[in-house]
């Protein structure tokens, strides 16, 4: 709606000193040329929205110009409780203080709205864990996530295969993925992922070890805050590493032939990005056969695994190369057709 519009602009001005039209037709997701009427309007209702011309010219609020127009609506107010993950807050001792702040915005809520959180919880709820583990918080994590909070260098000690190593780090953020707490930190230069349950040991500047007693300096502890790159980008740092992750997984590779019902089907029993990769290169190559079969060459992580997962697959697909992958696949095939003989 175009109110909404006029207020979220005004919103957008207010946060920053200026933006130009371009910027704002990104932000509102419409051309330049709304953008230019939308300024207009708001000159006439009376907010002070003032152009400046020229290449590094844009859009700003004069006169220290501050809307009043900041009150939720049901949608909005609903929105805001859902934004939390309880169980993750709980994790990194911030409960109190989530809790705290619901509270104060509940009480800023008009009366009617005050329910919004109680509705919201009872209609959706995050359960990250994936199923059948048990998810366990790592006692660390509290620490962990005060130096992320506080831009503070931490000294761990964690654990590489058998061996425990010491790192200076510097927490840039947290990331929960399927139950499990990983830690992106710049070590040396270079943004690396620890898995947080691997530490055993964090100092933190202000002398606590462990996250526990007072007053021990680590080893190597100190340091205070770090400066934070401002580039760094969290969510775009984990999907490129956990993209390099899956990516790295993949050492063998497979040749099988599929139906088209095997086709769409592969995506659904394999790592997709690779599955939808060979997909892509067999249609953009030989194509399907005279009898609508794809012959692919899908990535894996092992024969042991790809024998797992391409089962689901049954007969609509066949298993070409390696030799002693299909010569299993055989066995497996007439082991059943005993079965149902």
């Amino acid at each position: 709606m175009r109110a909404a519009r006029l207020i979220k602009m005004v919103l957008l001005l207010q946060a920053r000193p200026s933006m130009t039209g371009p910027e704002l037709a990104q932000e509102l997701e419409v051309s330049e040329r709304t953008v230019a009427r939308d300024v207009l309007s708001l000159s006439e209702a009376g907010v002070p929205v003032y152009a400046d011309r020229g290449r590094s010219g844009g859009y700003r609020l004069i006169g220290g110009y501050r809307t009043r127009l900041t009150g939720l609506g049901r949608s909005e107010a609903e929105a805001l409780f859902l934004s939390g993950v309880p169980s993750a807050l709980r994790e990194m001792g911030l409960a109190d203080a989530a809790s705290a702040a619901r509270l104060k915005v509940s009480a800023a809520l008009l009366p009617e709205l005050r329910d919004a959180a109680t509705g919201a919880a009872q209609r959706f709820h995050l359960d990250a864990p994936a199923w059948y583990q048990e998810p366990r918080t790592p006692a660390l994590l509290p620490a962990v996530a005060g130096a992320v909070w506080d831009d503070r260098r931490i000294t761990a000690r964690y654990l590489r295969k058998d061996t425990e190593v010491e790192r200076q780090l510097e927490p840039y953020g947290l990331v929960l993925k399927a139950g499990v707490w990983y830690l992106a930190a710049r070590a040396q230069g270079d943004f690396r992922v620890y898995r947080v349950d691997r530490f055993t040991a964090v100092d933190v500047p202000d002398g606590r070890e462990d996250g526990g007693e007072e007053g021990a300096e680590g080893p190597t502890g100190g340091g205070g805050r770090f400066i934070r790159d401002e580039a760094f980008d969290l969510p775009a740092f984990w999907a490129e590493r956990a993209a390099q992750f899956a990516r790295s997984l993949l050492r063998e590779e497979v040749v099988v032939r599929l139906s088209a019902h095997g086709v769409r089907r592969l995506p659904h029993v394999t790592e997709r990005a690779a599955a939808e990769e060979a997909i892509d290169a067999a249609r953009s190559g030989d194509g399907p056969d005279a009898q609508g079969r794809l012959t692919v060459r899908l990535a894996v992580e092992s024969a042991e695994v790809a024998y797992a997962q391409l089962l689901g697959l049954g007969p609509e697909g066949e298993v070409l190369h390696p030799p002693a992958l299909r010569e299993r696949f055989a066995a497996a095939a007439r082991r059943t057709a005993a079965l149902y003989a």
